[in-house]
């Protein structure tokens, strides 16, 4: 029946964010985020996230904004390109700003020595005060991190690690050009541990090229044996329209939707047998961790990392093709890094296109979040927020209803995903976005 309701053929966004980057326009730029930056209230902590684009070595199946680089000279310009947006955002912001939590991405951060972790660390700290409850954590490449590394990122303030496996056999890996093994991987989780982090993510992806159900089975029972605190498991968005590096990937080896759906109600099963708790539609953690808590206290949110417990209202995103969410909207710096460095070298904010919020967006927004973190969406509860405009969507929960039965169950104003249909979860967001271009193409629902 799933079939029948179009899961296996459906293409639909991931709603990390609503609207999704694909409206965001050119008319939203550098004006509207000083606007924007100007206005944020000094009492409010505010999120960070830190783009560092750069890699040794490109892996074929990644769709993010980043650039390869076998030496450091590139980095370091960058990083002085990153010093000089934080004095740009000092000029526009209120003082005294302060920030909750902070993230560095990539790209591969660990590609930065300990002088330049130091040095952009410091940087950010001189324009934003950590809380008292400040969480800092940092995507890591197990094949370029080392102990000087590691305790440099802990001197910093390091409190999650975030770790990217992807799938251990090397036949898949080989096909991705990522080869890390899993002896690599576990030196880099003892390491990190020794070292004082005690929060672990491990990302994992789902509907590789040569990924089969035993193959998957073997790298969830090695990702578990490391005993991580999280596990964000992403289905592989094939999209060489967007990523042309995603051409060198044969599409002849990956495998067809029914087998992903396969593969990610498997891992699921695997991961609930282990003490896991699912978080939405693809991450696990263990019932002590701060997005279980979060999920049963309905506290859930998304944004563009996935599932989080932060409640900052504001992201800063800093550096090429980082997105920042304002209470009033988002703005996303020039993706290219030559771009965004020549802004910065300007004196310009780097922002160049975004999307300023309407309130039927923020109503669609928080609506299609609910369904995405909840599988929930309760009209009642949305009129606290909103009044009486969120009654406004009541013949989208009755369409829903009436397509997607018996996945779904309507009482009143009050519409759930049961859980044989949270794999349609995506999809039925998709019914209240407003905001498709026309001829978007997404990557697949299963």
């Amino acid at each position: 029946m799933l079939e029948a309701l179009g899961l296996f053929d459906a293409r639909v966004p991931r709603y990390t964010s609503y609207p999704t980057a694909a409206a965001f326009t050119p008319a939203v730029g550098a004006a509207f985020q000083r606007s924007a930056l100007g206005a944020l209230d000094p009492g409010a902590p505010v999120s960070v996230y830190v783009h560092i684009p750069f890699c040794e070595r490109l892996c074929y199946f990644c769709a993010c904004h980043t650039q390869g680089t076998k030496t450091l000279s590139p980095v370091e310009r960058y990083i002085e390109a990153l010093e000089a947006e934080l004095e740009l955002l000092r000029a526009a912001m209120p003082a005294g700003m302060r920030m909750g939590r902070m993230h560095w991405g990539g790209g591969t951060p660990t590609i930065l020595p300990p002088t330049l972790i130091d040095r952009l660390n410091r940087a950010l700290h001189q324009l934003l005060t950590p809380t008292e409850d400040f969480e800092f954590s940092v995507e890591i490449d197990p094949t370029q991190i080392d102990p000087t590394k590691i305790a440099a990122l802990r001197a910093a303030g390091l409190t999650r690690a975030s770790i990217g496996i992807q799938d251990f056999d090397p036949e898949v890996q080989q096909a991705i050009g990522r080869l890390q093994s899993f002896e690599v991987t576990r030196r880099c989780v003892d390491q990190l541990r020794a070292e004082g982090v005690t929060s672990l993510n491990t990302d994992l992806v789902y509907g590789l090229p040569h990924q089969t159900m035993s193959r998957l089975e073997d790298t969830i029972d090695k990702t578990l044996s490391l005993a991580p605190d999280r596990v964000a498991l992403f289905g592989y968005a094939h999209v060489p329209w967007v990523a042309k590096r995603q051409k060198l990937i044969r599409e002849a080896t990956l495998p067809d939707a029914v087998a992903r759906y396969h593969f990610a109600e498997k891992a699921a099963a695997r991961f609930a047998a282990s003490g896991m708790e699912a978080i939405g539609i693809d991450h696990f953690a263990t019932p002590q961790d701060g997005l279980t808590q979060a999920k049963n206290n309905r506290r859930l949110r998304r944004n563009f990392q996935g599932y989080t417990d932060d409640n900052c209202q504001t992201l800063i995103g800093l550096g090429a093709s980082s997105i920042t969410r304002f209470p009033g909207g988002y703005v996303q710096n020039a993706p290219a890094t030559a771009a965004y460095t020549a802004r910065i070298a300007a004196g310009d904010l780097p922002g160049t296109r975004g999307y300023a919020l309407e309130d039927t967006d923020r109503l669609t927004a928080r609506a299609i979040e609910c369904l995405m973190c909840d599988f929930a969406l309760d009209l009642n509860a949305l009129a606290e927020t909103f009044g009486a405009r969120a009654f406004d969507l009541a013949p989208d929960l009755k369409a829903i209803a009436t397509r997607f039965t018996p996945f779904v169950r309507l009482s009143g104003t009050r519409l759930d995903i049961l859980p044989e249909g949270r794999a349609l979860t995506r999809m039925i967001a998709s019914l209240l976005d407003r905001e498709v271009p026309e001829g978007m193409r997404y990557s697949q629902a299963s």
